[in-house]
């Protein structure tokens, strides 16, 4: 299971999932990289990322919270949020 305690450690496990899994090249991602313009996510590259999350948490992730997700800052501040409510 990840580590999720820190912000940090929930960046590091985001940008090695997407590297892995979805072959995002690593020089493109940062906090501020959009998942849909700047990382070439679509909508189901997201659906899969969510159940990756919900894999590693193993806590349900509301669709609802990731509908505004559109940044690694705001992935990261949710994964944060699940992992600590």
């Amino acid at each position: 299971m990840a580590s999720f305690d820190t912000k940090d450690h929930i960046y590091q496990e985001l940008v090695s999932i997407l590297v892995n899994d979805f072959e995002v090249d690593g020089d493109d991602i940062n906090l501020e990289a959009n998942l849909y313009t700047d990382l070439d996510l679509d909508s189901i590259d997201t659906v899969d990322l969510v159940i990756k999350l919900q894999e590693m948490t193993g806590k349900s992730v509301n669709p609802e919270t990731f509908k505004a997700v559109r940044t690694m800052q705001h992935v990261v501040d949710a994964v944060y949020d699940l992992a600590h409510n």
